[in-house]
């Protein structure tokens, strides 16, 4: 089992997940605050991640979120 901070909802959550790392499955997430971390390379974690995953956890299940672009 790995896991990854990302955005679900809107908010900071971290991200617990299986299988290959092109298509995971994610087993489930918990909500966090970022004022919890407080070492320099969980920062910049955060920072990365968040820019990658944006979920949308709806009805049990994860979809990710589109970014538009220009």
């Amino acid at each position: 089992m790995s896991w990854c901070f990302a955005k679900v909802n809107h908010k900071l959550a971290e991200i617990y997940f299986e299988g290959k790392p092109g298509k995971p499955k994610i087993l489930g997430h918990c909500f966090v605050k970022k004022s919890e971390y407080k070492i320099k390379k969980e920062l910049k974690w955060i920072e990365e991640d968040t820019k990658k995953f944006q979920l949308i956890y709806k009805n049990g299940k994860y979809t990710q979120k589109r970014k538009l672009t220009g």
